[in-house]
């Protein structure tokens, strides 16, 4: 299963966490684990390269981690809601491989 949590301070998103896999096919073939991949490597690549903010991104063994900065752009804010909104539709579509949590930091 792919776990995903969204981060948020004073109910404003501020970053989020994707680890784990799918299992929806062998590995190649699984559709649901590289659209998440896809989404958030795009996700990581606006915040970093297009908009140019100073996003904190952790690439790990299974596990992704973007987190804005104490005071995020709205643009910041945006493509991660941007990002909520896909992996909530893909759950729609997917949902025992995908799960999605918020916690308030």
């Amino acid at each position: 299963m792919i776990r995903i949590c969204f981060y948020q301070h004073n109910q404003q998103l501020c970053g989020c966490r994707v680890s784990g896999h799918a299992g929806f096919a062998e590995q190649g073939e699984d559709i649901v684990c590289a659209g998440v991949s896809t989404a958030v490597q795009m996700t990581a690549n606006m915040l970093t390269e297009i908009f140019k903010i100073p996003a904190e991104i952790s690439v790990e063994d299974n596990c992704i981690g973007i987190r804005l900065p104490d005071s995020p752009s709205p643009e910041g804010v945006k493509v991660l809601e941007g990002f909520k909104l896909q992996m909530q539709l893909m759950k729609g579509d997917f949902p025992r491989f995908i799960q999605i949590k918020h916690t308030e930091v």
